[in-house]
């Protein structure tokens, strides 16, 4: 994506809390006329070696990996088949801003927000490995519902395998991920009054301006030197 450097965030433990806090993603792959193909799902985030922030330097992306699964009769687990390769996207809060946070006039509105885009390479389970299908589901139920777990556990044998072949697990190898925060930072003239709009605002909003504090982008322009 377009990335410029202040907007860029290179801090893993930033990309990995945006996509835990935000897991419905799109995963973009390319369909056999070699056009874009988009499914919308929720995917679980899973860290080697335990925080993404405490990954070696050089082994931040393949620190990541991704695991979700597509219904059987979606197309696109057969693209993954064909060419692993993928892209995935989160996009966190966003909201419109408001020229009217500069303390002049000459000035133009934005759109703020933050957002993690992933390059991956899959692996699909394997269809007839029903106790893979069933750990991958079970970090999702861990994700959005622990207490779902139970029912799951006590599901009909026969309904819980049915269910099962309905659906290919894959995992993806992330390869390489950018975060963008794009939050006015670059504006230091605006950073109160726009912090300030934020803080009072939509749900978006304060969702933003929880990120503004989180990054250190609350505190107004430093004064010049006279």
């Amino acid at each position: 994506m377009y990335l410029p450097l202040h907007f860029n965030q290179r801090d893993p433990a930033v990309a990995a809390r945006l996509m835990r806090e935000h897991p419905f993603a799109s995963l973009i792959t390319t369909d056999d006329d070699g056009l874009p193909f988009v499914t919308h799902l929720p995917l679980h985030l899973w860290e080697r070696g335990g925080e993404a922030g405490q990954a070696p330097a050089g082994e931040l992306a393949s620190a990541f990996t991704l695991l979700g699964h597509v219904a059987r009769p979606n197309p696109q687990w057969r693209h993954l088949a064909e060419r692993p390769r993928a892209v995935v996207t989160f996009v966190g809060p966003h909201a419109y801003m408001s020229p009217r946070v500069y303390p002049d006039l000459a000035r133009v509105p934005t759109w703020n927000y933050l957002a993690v885009h992933c390059t991956a390479t899959a692996r699909l389970l394997p269809h007839d490995d029903a106790e893979a299908k069933d750990r991958l589901l079970k970090c999702l139920i861990g994700d959005h519902e622990p207490a779902y777990a139970e029912q799951w556990r006590a599901m009909d044998a026969e309904l819980a395998h049915k269910l099962l072949q309905g659906i290919v697990g894959f995992e993806l190898t992330v390869t390489d991920w950018q975060c963008k925060a794009k939050l006015n930072q670059h504006r230091p003239e605006a950073r109160v009054a726009l912090h300030a709009a934020y803080a009072s605002g939509t749900p978006d909003e304060r969702a933003l301006a929880e990120w503004i504090e989180r990054l250190g982008f609350a505190a107004p322009a430093p004064a010049s030197a006279s």
